[in-house]
């Protein structure tokens, strides 16, 4: 049976043995942020480990206006961390709600909204959302150096009736020795259904999971300005 729309999924995890990717798979890999981009944005659900009670976002990512806004719930905690988030690449803006809505409302409330620096490390929250973020781009990536940097094949699964490829992505331009830290499950079109993610000392993966609900337009909270 499939799980309820906003409902958190366990990736499976093909087992295969790693290899490097072939031209095709290369090419496959260096389009899917560019399709995220190219589909203007994408509906997501992020599952955000951490050992005083995991949290789950449930909302849009705005990959052109470089924008995400949805509503964050706690698990094995409080409801402190419960409500509206938006973020861009340099703030994030949260609107606490002790009864926080399945769902975020389309257009976000007027007032009532916290800002902050979107931290670069020690918030394993804040780094999901930059990762999140960061799965878009306005042109694809070099398929040519995708191998050389460490990206391979891992082995076929099934996301939601999507047959996919999974495949773990090269070093980050800003770290060295970090292939294989993130795991792609990809379409034949380069169509990017799921993400799992290292995220710091976090013994579990930050998981992102695509078109787990209807996409909604992101609209920029008051006090917002997004990098385009």
């Amino acid at each position: 049976m499939s799980p309820r729309p906003g409902t958190p999924r366990a990736p499976s995890i093909p087992s295969a043995i790693g290899r490097a990717l072939t031209p095709d798979e290369a090419n496959q890999l260096a389009i899917a942020r560019f399709r995220n981009y190219e589909a203007h944005g994408r509906a997501v659900t992020i599952t955000v480990p951490g050992t005083a009670g995991g949290l789950t976002f449930t909302g849009s990512v705005d990959y052109r206006g470089k924008l995400g806004y949805g509503v964050v719930h706690g698990s094995g905690r409080g409801t402190s961390s419960d409500g509206l988030i938006e973020w861009t690449a340099a703030s994030v803006f949260f609107h606490p709600m002790a009864n926080a809505p399945a769902h975020a409302p389309a257009s976000p409330p007027p007032s009532g909204w916290y800002g902050r620096p979107l931290q670069s490390s020690g918030s394993s929250l804040d780094s999901s959302l930059t990762i999140a973020l960061g799965l878009g781009s306005d042109r694809p990536d070099n398929a040519q150096l995708l191998p050389q940097n460490g990206a391979a094949w891992w082995g076929r699964d099934e996301v939601d009736g999507h047959r996919v490829d999974v495949m773990t992505g090269p070093s980050s331009r800003e770290r060295s020795g970090t292939a294989g830290s993130v795991r792609y499950w990809v379409g034949s079109d380069g169509t990017m259904y799921r993400v799992r993610v290292s995220v710091g000392s976090e013994p579990r993966p930050v998981v992102i999971d695509f078109d787990t609900h209807t996409y909604v337009p992101v609209k920029p909270v008051p006090g917002v300005t997004p990098t385009r």
